[in-house]
């Protein structure tokens, strides 16, 4: 039987690894704009997001949103949306990438508290759904298909 990494790679795949944290979250090392951050891969996140407190540090272009936030106990969050942001997971890219902007110190402290490091933001559904991903739970990698 062929693994599932040789079946994925012949389909256009890149493979990704992943690290499974303290608090039972995977985490991927991804670059915006060039710049290098820790994000929570978060399948129940819609969007992908970064906080306030990382604008600088990823070089982003904010506007104000009418959009509200919610998620890990915590609604009705203040939000900021920065638009055609480079994303690199390993060798997958994306050019055009909007990036909601909200605060995140609700999750980075319930990261903290479990002695787990605190994230720049969350990978979230758009980008999985874009790179047609595949998670492989035991093996921890992320699979996202190579763009045409």
């Amino acid at each position: 039987m062929q693994s599932l990494k040789k079946f994925l790679t012949e389909k256009g795949y890149h493979k990704i690894p992943l690290v499974l944290t303290k608090t039972n979250h995977f985490e991927v090392v991804a670059t915006v704009n060039s710049i290098e951050g820790r994000f929570i891969l978060d399948t129940g996140a819609s969007s992908t997001c970064i906080g306030f407190d990382c604008v600088d540090h990823f070089d982003l272009f904010t506007e104000e949103s009418e959009i509200k936030a919610a998620g890990a106990g915590a609604i009705n969050m203040v939000t900021q949306i920065s638009k055609k942001n480079k994303l690199e997971i390993g060798d997958w890219k994306l050019k055009k990438l909007k990036i909601v902007l909200f605060d995140l110190t609700h999750v980075n402290s319930a990261l903290t508290q479990h002695d787990a490091l605190p994230v720049h933001g969350i990978i979230g559904a758009d980008v999985l759904k874009r790179g047609k991903a595949i998670i492989d739970y035991q093996k921890k990698s992320l699979y996202l298909r190579k763009n045409k």
